[in-house]
């Protein structure tokens, strides 16, 4: 939907289009809005709020899917760390073992 299509502006960092914009590219829309042009997106105020509105809970949600990305590849990263630390524990334990073994061999 409408917002997905926002969302598609916002990941290539182009500035989302109007109502009365699409299909212009943002560069021309400039061109036209220094030109002394008043694209019909940008003259109502209550349309600048809907728009204020949906851009702002389109970065909201790019922030919080960035931010769940970063703490999945943080607890990634620690579940790993544990896991090492687990298998150097583990391959104490068993050389112990191992030692032990064989010194109880030898008093045989």
């Amino acid at each position: 939907g409408e917002g997905q299509a926002i969302a598609a502006y916002v990941q290539q960092n182009l500035r989302i289009p109007r109502r009365g914009e699409i299909g212009y590219s943002g560069d021309a829309i400039e061109g036209y809005e220094h030109s002394g042009y008043v694209m019909s997106g940008s003259r109502h105020a209550r349309m600048n709020a809907v728009r204020i509105r949906k851009e702002n809970q389109v970065y909201s949600a790019e922030e919080q899917r960035a931010l769940a990305l970063i703490t999945m590849e943080e607890n990634q990263q620690k579940e790993s760390q544990l896991m090492e630390d687990f298998r150097i524990m583990l391959k104490g334990k068993a050389k112990v073992r191992e030692q032990q073994q064989a010194a109880a061999k030898e008093k045989e």
